[in-house]
């Protein structure tokens, strides 16, 4: 099979548009959040640890005990079990850069990190990629059994949209309906479901192309994280400009991101990545570096992050933490 692919075939696949700045975009929606902020004087280590956190304080106390007790230390098991928490990370900031405060968005922080976890348990089964390890430390299946993973998961999954309803002030209830919408539809069969059956259909096939590839993972990865950049703006009221804008950024990070994690799957060892390294191959899975090579990929995932920056352009000083967070997903080694 011809693998070869031009430039353009990659950045397709997440819908780039590409199109002049608009500078009608600096509206009053967007001022007056993050007027502090250089290019010179941001760190991101230093952002990316006082969001995780904020964020870490936050999950702390949103799952406290209860009966059956085995459910709930399942359930914090795995969300407390550290990571990046790069997606609430997003969230907060696209909140801000549409002119929003911390507090409003933390909730759905909160509720996208449970939707995730609640990924992870799920994909860590037999039934699934059946790993032992997640985050350093064993999968939550191998602590409480499958059947309590199984439902410890799917625990999380409701729990999130009542987190959202019940813990988000001074936010209208449209705006709230529109972030569990867009939440709903990142897990489900035309999100994250969805990409994981065709991932699992996929599994051992010769002939998979670069196509079908794009689709596993713009839906079983990038859904979910386009969810997390565009719910923050949701929270604000920003305008359709706007979320467009961040949704095109948002699909370009996502792709870019599983290029990376399929990279990082041959390149790094278990202590780096808290997992177990290369599932992919003995899964003789369809990966970016198996279609395209190493090198190609990482080429492609740079252009991915380009585009991505390109539709920040018009938020200028307010995008910096999301513009050094797209600069993050490429350098990363876990």
């Amino acid at each position: 099979m011809n693998t070869k692919i031009s430039d353009h075939n990659l950045t397709q696949a997440s819908s780039h548009v590409t199109q002049t700045v608009d500078t009608s975009l600096q509206s009053s929606t967007l001022k007056d959040t993050n007027t502090y902020l250089t290019e010179a004087t941001f760190n991101l280590s230093d952002y990316l640890a006082q969001r995780r956190e904020q964020v870490e304080a936050a999950l702390e106390s949103s799952i406290t005990s209860g009966y059956p007790e085995k459910l709930y230390e399942s359930m914090r098991y795995s969300l407390m079990a550290g990571g990046k928490r790069l997606r609430p990370i997003l969230c907060l900031a696209s909140c801000e850069l549409s002119g929003g405060v911390l507090e409003m968005a933390m909730p759905t922080a909160c509720a996208l990190e449970m939707l995730h976890t609640m990924s992870l348990m799920h994909d860590d089964l037999p039934a699934l990629d059946n790993d032992d390890y997640r985050r350093g430390k064993l999968t939550n299946h191998k602590v409480y059994g499958e059947n309590i993973a199984i439902l410890a998961g799917d625990a999380l999954l409701p729990y999130a949209f009542e987190y959202i309803v019940v813990q988000t002030k001074g936010v209208p209830a449209d705006r709230l309906l529109k972030v569990i919408a867009k939440l709903s539809h990142a897990v489900g069969a035309k999100g994250l479901a969805g990409g994981q059956v065709a991932d699992l259909e996929s599994e051992k096939l010769q002939n998979l192309d670069l196509a079908t590839l794009n689709f596993i993972h713009s839906h079983k990865t990038g859904a979910l994280l386009e969810a997390c950049v565009v719910s923050g703006a949701l929270l604000v009221g920003a305008n359709n400009e706007v979320l467009h804008r961040l949704s095109r950024y948002a699909r370009n990070i996502g792709l870019a991101f599983q290029i990376i994690d399929d990279i990082l799957d041959i390149t790094a060892n278990k202590e780096q990545l808290g997992k177990t390294p290369g599932k992919d191959e003995k899964a003789q899975k369809a990966t970016y570096p198996s279609l395209l090579g190493i090198n190609e990929s990482r080429y492609q995932a740079q252009k991915l992050i380009e585009e991505a920056k390109k539709e920040l352009a018009p938020f200028q000083e307010k995008a910096i933490p999301l513009r050094s967070l797209a600069d993050y997903i490429i350098t990363r080694t876990h």
